[in-house]
């Protein structure tokens, strides 16, 4: 069995770039677009502290999903840096999101806190038996985390939390990257570990 990653190019084929890692028929995927547009089950949202939906990828969430998510926040917040909760997608096509909470560049033991943010989301989708999970470049945004250390803590994690037996879930990881900068790092990245 492998764990297969592709990457999509501009025409929305598949292109597979590695095939190296033995596991469960589990698949890493990296795509360039909208996390909020695809057809996953769950969602992970770079989410702060208070799980107030905001800018970026938080307030995407907020336009396509509708406030009944923010209603769910509003009960559960605030949560601590590394930690991640799960709330209902609202008018999403995913079934739920998971607000993953990352950490602010600068302020100390961040790859830890990334990839326990990270880690964490994933023990959630394998509790709730979530077969596709899509995540952002966490922190790289407003939180200005580096990009090229942030795909590699995301990646790692992932990649080695597929890797487990004992995961029966997530079946399919996908990092869904706004913008072409971002998306060509991680699947440098990527290609990098197949090596």
């Amino acid at each position: 069995m492998m764990i297969s990653a592709f990457f999509m190019n501009n025409s929305g084929k598949e292109e597979d770039i590695m095939k190296e890692w033995a596991t469960n028929e589990k698949k890493l995927k990296l795509e360039e677009g909208n996390l909020v547009l695809l057809d996953v089950e769950a969602v992970v949202n770079a989410a702060n502290k208070n799980l107030i939906l905001g800018g970026g990828v938080a307030g995407a969430i907020r336009q396509f999903g509708g406030p009944s998510i923010q209603e769910e926040c509003n009960k559960i917040g605030p949560i601590s840096v590394g930690e991640a909760v799960i709330t209902g997608a609202g008018n999403l096509k995913a079934e739920y999101i998971i607000h993953a909470v990352g950490p602010v560049y600068g302020e100390g033991d961040e790859d830890t806190k990334l990839a326990n943010a990270s880690l964490n989301s994933l023990r959630i989708a394998k509790e709730k038996k979530i077969k596709s999970i899509a995540f952002p470049a966490i922190s790289t945004g407003i939180f200005g985390f580096p990009l090229k250390r942030c795909s590699e803590i995301m990646i790692k994690a992932a990649t080695d939390f597929l890797k487990d037996e004992d995961n029966e879930y997530p079946k399919e990881i996908i990092f869904c990257l706004y913008g072409q900068e971002a998306f060509s790092v991680f699947k440098t990245t990527l290609e990098e570990l197949a090596d």
